[in-house]
């Protein structure tokens, strides 16, 4: 194959292991229409390079057994895409701290994150009122603006099914353009959190994030009864917790 082809088919791989990612060598063979040993190939060039590297992830329901090989993209993968302004913003955010207080840094993510939400709302709200649909709806707003989304609900735990009062939905973000930032200034997460827990009408929690070394930034959106009486401060309290307890627990058992 000539080397423009093999590059354009690496580049390929790496977006579809950013997209997809913890994803196996035969899922990424099928999503893209080659050899597993082409795939292969390319996954070990990526690793070596420090791009890609391997998780050992449980089956869930196999029982015992050897770990599945599963690819993503390491903190240097993640952070070689797009980041020339890291320098620059990572000086400003500290020197405002400085010079203003870290509650400034606060109010500098949140106006940030003010215009995704003005941006989303209509989106969000044009799916109806059915949290999974909202849910879906943001995944969809936020692939368009690059942080590679997805949405899954999540029905069943180690083969049996879970109580509808408990049902969720687990948002992915692939991607995150400021990540190395958020990695010293965890507002932007934060803050990130509140406006999706604003736009679907839900509280929602945090399980994992990649400015915190996680392979893709998940959020619990809990879908059951109670759902929405969580989302109100001071009202449901405990029924918030008895939402995300469980997922929390699950998504720390099942962490390579």
């Amino acid at each position: 194959m000539p080397r423009d082809a093999e590059d354009r088919t690496r580049d390929r791989v790496l977006s579809a292991v950013l997209e997809h990612g913890p994803v196996s060598a035969a899922e990424l063979g099928e999503l893209l229409s080659v050899t597993p040993a082409a795939v292969r190939r390319h996954l070990d060039a990526l690793t070596r390079s420090g791009v890609v590297e391997v998780k050992r992830v449980a089956t869930s329901g196999t029982g015992a057994g050897r770990p599945a090989r599963r690819y993503v993209l390491t903190s240097r993968g993640q952070s070689s895409i797009g980041d020339d302004y890291l320098d620059i913003a990572r000086t400003a955010l500290h020197r405002l701290s400085d010079v203003a207080g870290p509650g400034a840094v606060e109010d500098f993510a949140e106006e940030r994150l003010a215009a995704m939400e003005q941006r989303y709302q209509p989106l969000v709200d044009a799916a109806g009122d059915d949290i999974a649909a909202r849910s879906r709806a943001l995944a969809e707003a936020l692939t368009n603006d690059g942080f590679v989304a997805s949405s899954a609900q999540v029905t069943s735990r180690g083969g049996k099914r879970i109580p509808d009062h408990l049902a969720s939905v687990q948002l992915c973000q692939g991607h995150c353009p400021v990540q190395q930032l958020a990695a010293e200034f965890p507002v932007f997460c934060d803050t990130e959190t509140a406006v999706f827990s604003r736009l679907l009408g839900v509280d929602v929690r945090r399980l994992s994030t990649l400015a915190s070394g996680g392979h893709v930034c998940t959020t619990h959106i809990p879908t059951g009864r109670g759902a929405h009486l969580a989302a109100v401060p001071g009202v449901a309290g405990s029924t918030a917790e008895e939402l995300h307890t469980d997922a929390e627990e699950l998504h720390t058992n099942e962490r390579p």
